[in-house]
């Protein structure tokens, strides 16, 4: 009794706090969109049943509905607030403490605080309606905006919560633990972007609790605490993570510090600053957070337009056949912008029916590794397909069980790095550059200098494309506005002067040293490798040991005459640097000595040397101990003064003397036989392999590709038919139990009324009875459906069949006093059976006990007649 006590007392404080913080709220109120999916019924309930309805929030439910289904959710969401819940229409203005619900088959936006309803465009089986309004929430109410997800399959929301963080707005997630269906919140918490994550009847409290303790960290530059814990945050942050924020906007990171306060119900900056110096994966998770990591395919769709209809044509025309278009994507985050450039570039090539061979090579960078690790998968959710239309699915993408996969003809057009724009050199010779949605961020005189450091990079006439809210102001004299209102620039064609760049330096080491690091082998010089090594060098023929790459990691002896190194940079790759004669035999014995550990013999090649020639025999080996040294390959030189000629080539000598040409030229000949005959053997082998595997490839392949798209089809709208179903189920049972819980209702009233009820169908077969008409008829709970006049009934009523025929037929009702066998009395009252529409479906029959009005009034007949004997009665 004390324990129900607190937790009511309990339930009251919750109560009164979000009264409380609901008095405190502005004008401009906060809109929860809540997406559910299957199981989110229950969890709706839970959520709404736990929330104050004064909050000062409006609330709306977005789910996965099917277009054909009256949904019943206001009706039962109105039974767990005190909010009045209403189904959406069309231009409908949003007002706080309302609850407001998505009708099926729609799709719905919100646009200055109205719901704004439009038919759905979308296959059924691939609606995302919760991620489109989040999204669209997010763009309407800012920082005002909250996104909660709960129970469902799939991983609609994701998309839209990610718009959301990036308008500084708040989102919470039902716990999966505690969710029916586990896909919807587990997806959701995979972004990293969550706030909140708790069961569904916790998340109204927390998420009063999190908006009534926000911290507002003063901006005024006469606070000195908060500027020098400011600082000891960006200090703390370049020591972890290498990367500086001091030239960031101070609002945006005040903001975001703020955000993680939140999390943490920390109240003072200084306070925050002691949790990171003390919790060093929040370091980490402050920096994803200033990062903002948010991208999606085709942003801003009229700037693609643009550029595929306009930009990009203009640009092929005008350059020469087998040119490499170069593109710089920044801030690329996980690839879908420069993925989205290189499908433009194609379509543009396609439209523009170029004959020219012209290639593309984007390089797309970003400074968080996990993202390009990420954007170099090119794996992405079905939420895509809200971004990119069917035919660039099609085309550009292959289908996976739950994901879609960027197409290699795509994703070879990319090169995905980390990189700091802000301290690292950068990328140059640029023809195309985008860097979108992150000047926006910094500070104006670190705009001003990545805006030079653009200019620098891109060549003469170059085009740059920044994002919708930034602009070249501060530099208009190096760029040239292409589009002002879609923010694409062109670089200025005659040179400007930019002033000095401080680009960082840059630390490189000695190619020796970066061999001892790749290998392990270190060479370490000491009386014993000295004497070895002059040995070596005065009696051993040359050698050199590389990797199975080629790369040479070290040389003895005189090399010469079989090496030079290759022209411009330094290289020390032994393919680069063979003389003429050397290069293709070595390739191909290399490739050879690599399939196994015995030796590969070389004899008589003629080496072109300085003005000279040189014959030398050569042993390749593949060397398997040591363990440090397995897998590098020995190369061993050995002159020789004249080559040696086989026996058959002696013979042919009987005509005269064989000159050193004929001699040079025969042995060219054999080993050309040789290798001539070794590589089509290899080569015939190789090709009846390929065709016949090709061939069974093909073959399975296609069915595969065939079967893959058929179940994809079919999971899909199986997918989205369950999650239908799911709710209608639901829908229903909440229906059954009322229906359960009228019924015994009903049960009880007429049992409460104590009448003999007997309900007949047409046939006269028994649907239901009261517990009082066992005293009369001789009934049980398994007599339900067996005809009546199968039964033993103590009434002396044999004409009740017939009269109930004659009820049934006439539909007038039929009323009698009767006897039992043991004496008491009835009236039996036959009628007939309607339902609510008027239809006759059985009999009523009721028996009401007039056993004591019968003795009452034979009683008086029998007082009467002994006063009328004695003269006594007047009537």
């Amino acid at each position: 009794m004390k324990k129900s006590r607190k937790q009511k007392e309990s339930k009251k404080g919750t109560i009164s706090d979000q009264a409380e913080f609901a008095k405190s709220q502005s004008k401009s109120f906060c809109i929860v969109g809540i997406g559910a999916s299957a199981g989110g019924v229950e969890a709706l309930e839970e959520f709404f049943k736990n929330i104050t309805p004064d909050s000062g929030m409006a609330f709306v439910v977005i789910q996965h509905l099917a277009p054909d289904h009256k949904g019943m959710m206001p009706e039962i969401l109105q039974r767990a607030t005190q909010m009045k819940v209403i189904q959406a229409s069309d231009n409908l203005e949003v007002v706080p403490d309302h609850v407001y619900v998505i009708p099926p088959n729609k799709s719905m936006d919100i646009s200055n605080g109205c719901l704004q309803l439009s038919a759905p465009v979308e296959h059924k089986g691939l609606r995302l309606p919760i991620d489109r309004f989040l999204r669209s929430l997010a763009l309407d109410k800012e920082e005002n905006s909250i996104g909660i997800i709960l129970s469902g399959m799939g991983s609609d929301g994701c998309e839209g919560i990610k718009v959301i963080k990036e308008k500084n707005g708040i989102v919470l997630v039902q716990d999966p633990q505690s969710a029916k269906f586990d896909g919807m919140p587990g997806s959701a918490i995979s972004t990293g972007l969550v706030d909140i994550i708790a069961p569904a009847s916790e998340l109204p409290s927390r998420l009063i609790g999190l908006l009534k303790k926000i911290p507002v960290i003063s901006m005024d530059d006469q606070n000195e605490e908060n500027k020098s814990s400011l600082q000891k945050i960006i200090i703390l942050l370049q020591t972890h993570t290498g990367h500086d924020f001091s030239s960031y906007k101070k609002a945006t990171l005040y903001r975001r510090i703020e955000r993680r306060m939140n999390v943490h119900q920390i109240l003072k900056i200084t306070d925050y600053v002691s949790y990171l110096q003390e919790n060093p994966k929040e370091l980490d998770i402050l920096f994803k957070e200033l990062l903002i990591g948010v991208t999606n395919f085709f942003r801003d769709p009229v700037m693609w337009d643009k550029l595929r209809d306009e930009i990009l044509p203009d640009l092929l025309h005008t350059l020469p056949d087998g040119y490499i278009l170069r593109v710089w994507v920044t801030a690329c985050s996980t690839g879908e912008e420069a993925y989205s450039f290189a499908i433009v570039f194609k379509e543009a090539m396609s439209k523009a029916r170029m004959t020219k061979n012209i290639s593309l090579q984007i390089f797309a960078t970003d400074v968080d590794e996990d993202a390009i690790i990420e954007a170099r998968k090119g794996v992405f959710r079905t939420n895509i397909i809200s971004d990119v239309s069917p035919g660039r699915i099609n085309q550009f993408f292959t289908k996976n069980e739950s994901t879609y996969s960027i197409s290699s003809s795509i994703r070879e057009l990319v090169v995905f790095a980390t990189h700091d724009l802000i301290k690292e050199p950068p990328f140059t010779k640029l023809d195309i550059l985008l860097c979108r949605n992150i000047l926006i961020y910094m500070e104006s005189d670190l705009q001003k200098k990545l805006i030079s450091l653009f200019y620098y990079s891109l060549k003469a006439g170059g085009i740059m494309i920044l994002g919708g809210s930034e602009s070249v102001q501060q530099n208009e004299k190096l760029f040239s506005p292409v589009d002002n209102k879609l923010k694409i620039f062109k670089r200025s064609v005659s040179p400007v002067e930019v002033g000095k760049m401080d680009f960082p330096s840059s630390y490189f080491r000695t190619d020796s040293i970066a061999r001892e690091e790749s290998t392990g082998v270190k060479v370490s010089m000491n009386i014993q490798t000295f004497v070895e090594q002059q040995v070596l060098h005065r009696f051993s023929p040359a050698s050199i040991l590389i990797n199975k790459d080629g790369d040479i990691l070290y040389i003895t002896g005189r090399t010469g005459k079989y090496l030079e190194p290759a022209t411009g940079k330094a290289n020390l790759n032994i393919y680069a640097m063979a003389r003429e004669g050397l290069r293709h035999e070595l390739l191909i014995a290399i490739g050879n000595a690599k399939k196994s550990y015995e030796p590969v013999y070389l004899r008589n090649i003629k080496v072109g040397t300085n003005g000279g020639k040189q014959y030398v025999n050569i042993t390749i080996q593949s060397t398997e101990k040591p363990e440090e040294f397995k897998d590098t390959i020995l190369i061993v030189f050995t002159d020789v003064d004249s080559p040696e000629l086989t026996g058959s080539n002696k013979s042919k000598s009987g005509k005269g003397k064989i000159t050193s040409y004929d001699r040079e030229r025969e042995i060219e000949y054999q080993r050309c036989l040789q290798e001539l005959q070794s590589t089509r053997e290899a080569m015939q082998a190789s090709q009846e392999e390929l065709k016949s595997t090709n061939e069974e490839l093909q073959s399975t392949n296609e069915e595969l590709q065939s079967t893959n798209e058929e179940l994809t089809t079919s999971k899909e709208e199986m997918q989205s038919l369950n999650e239908e179903l799911q709710t209608v189920n639901l829908e229903l049972q909440i229906k059954v139990n009322d229906f359960m819980q009228s019924n015994s209702d009903m049960k009880n009233l007429l049992n409460s009324t104590e009448i003999a009820t007997l309900f007949l169908d047409r046939e006269l077969n028994i649907r239901r009875y009261t517990d009082s008409i066992t005293k009369i008829i001789k009934l049980r709970l398994s007599d339900i459906g067996r005809p009546f006049t199968d039964l033993v009934s103590d009434l002396l009523y044999p004409e009740m069949v017939n009269d109930a025929k004659e009820v049934l037929r006439s539909l007038i009702f039929k009323e009698s006093d009767l006897q039992t066998n043991d004496k008491r009395w009835y009236k039996v009252r036959i009628m007939p059976y309607r339902t609510l529409d008027e239809r006759i479906e059985g009999l009523v029959v009721t028996f009401i006990d007039i056993t004591l009005a019968k003795t009452l009034e034979a009683d008086l007949k029998e007082s009467i007649r002994i006063l009328q004997e004695h003269n006594l009665y007047r009537p």
